[in-house]
């Protein structure tokens, strides 16, 4: 089922979907099985530390985190010696690793946009966002969370889904 979150600053929309997705995860070598996407540098940073806190005892657990302003070779290395089982990173710098062909995306099985308003009222970053989402395959859950959804925003976000379940204060 595909998720619909808003909720205010503080209230645990990270801790959502990083336990749902470590719960749900079905990971194999080599392989990406979630994609989250935020729009800072900061925020992917976050979010990555959130996964590790979260995974400590699921060993097997991989969790790398990809974004812009960092030589993207390094990035590169480290997805040619060790696949990440989840990765998050800001939508430029994903683009630009499957483009590439560094990052394969055709097994992920979670997609999810953290601050999706933040991303989807940006056209660039939208544009980033729809090419990366079509690299994954048809049958995913998309999760998409924020604090402001506004009315606007949220016919944009519910065309990346199937199976929509809002919640939160106005959904």
């Amino acid at each position: 089922m595909d998720v619909i979150c808003q909720a205010k600053s503080g209230m645990g929309k990270t801790a959502v979907f990083v336990l749902s997705t470590l719960q749900q995860i079905e990971h194999h070598i080599g392989q990406v099985a979630a994609l989250v996407l935020c729009h800072t540098r900061e925020l992917a940073y976050q979010i990555c530390h959130e996964f590790e806190r979260f995974s400590t005892y699921l060993p097997d657990i991989k969790v790398a985190v990809f974004y812009g302003g960092v030589y993207i070779k390094i990035h590169e290395d480290l997805l040619k010696n060790e696949c990440p089982h989840i990765v998050v990173g800001t939508p430029g710098r994903i683009l630009a690793l499957a483009r590439d062909k560094d990052l394969s995306l055709k097994d992920v099985r979670h997609f999810i946009l953290d601050e999706c308003d933040k991303m989807l009222e940006s056209l660039d970053m939208r544009r980033d966002v729809q090419e990366i989402f079509k690299m994954t395959p048809h049958d995913k859950q998309v999760m998409m969370l924020s604090a402001t959804l506004s009315k606007e925003i949220r016919p944009v976000c519910k065309k990346f889904m199937q199976d929509v379940m809002s919640h939160g204060h106005n959904t």
